[in-house]
């Protein structure tokens, strides 16, 4: 059940409560007071009638053992004692008053059909009062859940723009007034500054670290290569060699990272496309095709997504590494022992493999197939396939019809 729900029954559920509670106080206190008013004109009746019997006058206002008298009241004036009631009878509802006499049982009747219908009114009144009641006070609880629920909804959807990486994302701007709410806004405004500002710190210190190993670098490669050939020198222009390119990875990290790429789109026929990505990269691999496709995509950052899939596949996985085509569709599967469960859960992080059996590495490669299919408009997933392996699925947007 919703918060507004919530808040919206419980309001309903205590004004409903609170309107039948009224309601029958009222109704008990009108049925009392009619009640109590015919009785005390019942007993003033019947001392005006005692008084009349006993100056020998006859009236009308008084009977003698009258047989419509009530069980419960003739008894107790054979028992000697004056009394009222109120009871049914041929006539209509009437208070009863009796007491005793030499000759019978002297009694009265006051008409309480009245009354009865006065208490009839006022319970339609009071059954209008609480509908109504009930209905306003349900429509303001309403209204009231609904505007922090509004509220509530505004700032998950921010919160969770901010979780997918816009941490420019401000709460507060979307979220008005001084309670609980904006309270809760600022503070995730105060939370989305922060982390802002540690990745913009985070990018900028892998830029700068980046371009600082560059220059040396740059000698270095140059220093390797003038080395004399043998074992020796073969190791060194290796390791020079994989520095330099990890460098180019962090500086293509840095450049994901700060949103600075732009994609060249263009439409590709995707089967081509595919293969051609696998005879740069000189791998081993079975491409499958079960449907070809021509998709709107930049084919150079395709071919960096595919290579860096299928060169992890090799490096952590075992063969046959598999890549199939579906439509607009690309997986990539190896058969070794998957990817680690951090991964699946939180997506690759840069310089973390988080698992020793699926080899060494720096982690960017996954990184930087993510954020280029980020910037072609694909989307890039990651999953274990049930019959054991690793399993990459790249999805990729369709090419538009043209007018």
């Amino acid at each position: 059940m919703t918060l507004r729900r919530q808040i919206a029954t419980a309001v309903a559920a205590i004004a409903v409560l609170v309107a039948v509670a009224v309601g029958l106080l009222v109704h008990q206190a009108m049925i009392r007071q009619h009640v109590d008013q015919a009785r005390a004109a019942a007993l003033a009746a019947l001392g005006s009638a005692v008084d009349t019997y006993k100056r020998g006058e006859v009236a009308d206002r008084f009977t003698l053992d009258d047989p419509a008298l009530p069980t419960g009241l003739r008894t107790l004036a054979a028992d000697g004692r004056e009394g009222s009631l109120l009871a049914g009878g041929p006539q209509g509802e009437s208070m009863w008053a009796a007491r005793p006499v030499q000759t019978g049982v002297l009694s009265v009747r006051v008409d309480f059909t009245q009354d009865r219908q006065a208490i009839a009114d006022l319970d339609r009144i009071i059954l209008i009062t609480v509908v109504a009641a009930v209905f306003t006070t349900v429509l303001a609880g309403v209204l009231v859940a609904d505007r922090i629920s509004h509220r509530l909804r505004t700032a998950a959807t921010a919160a969770r723009g901010i979780a997918a990486g816009r941490t420019d994302t401000r709460i507060g701007e979307l979220v008005d007034g001084r309670d609980e709410v904006a309270d809760l806004a600022a503070a995730v405004d105060l939370m989305s500054r922060t982390l802002h500002r540690r990745l913009e710190d985070e990018q900028r210190f892998t830029a700068d670290v980046a371009h600082e190993l560059r220059t040396p670098l740059t000698g270095l490669v140059t220093a390797a290569e003038l080395l004399p050939p043998g074992r020796p020198t073969q190791l060194v222009q290796n390791r020079v060699q994989a520095l330099r390119s990890l460098v180019e990875d962090l500086l293509e990290v840095s450049r994901l990272d700060a949103d600075a790429e732009t994609p060249d789109l263009a439409p590709v026929p995707l089967e081509r496309a595919v293969r051609r990505t696998v005879t740069l990269t000189g791998l081993d691999v079975d491409v499958a095709v079960a449907a070809d496709r021509q998709v709107r995509t930049d084919l150079r950052r395709l071919d960096r997504i595919l290579g860096n899939l299928l060169l992890n596949a090799h490096r952590h996985g075992t063969s046959p590494v598999e890549l199939h085509v579906d439509g607009h569709r690309i997986t990539v599967r190896d058969h070794g022992p998957g990817y680690p469960e951090d991964l699946l859960d939180h997506g690759p992080q840069r310089f973390r493999t988080n698992a020793p059996e699926r080899g060494r590495g720096h982690g960017l490669g996954l990184t930087i197939a993510t954020g280029h299919a980020r910037v072609i408009g694909a989307t890039l997933t990651f999953a274990n396939h049930p019959a054991g392996g690793a399993l990459a699925t790249l999805t990729l947007p369709d090419e538009p019809p043209h007018p």
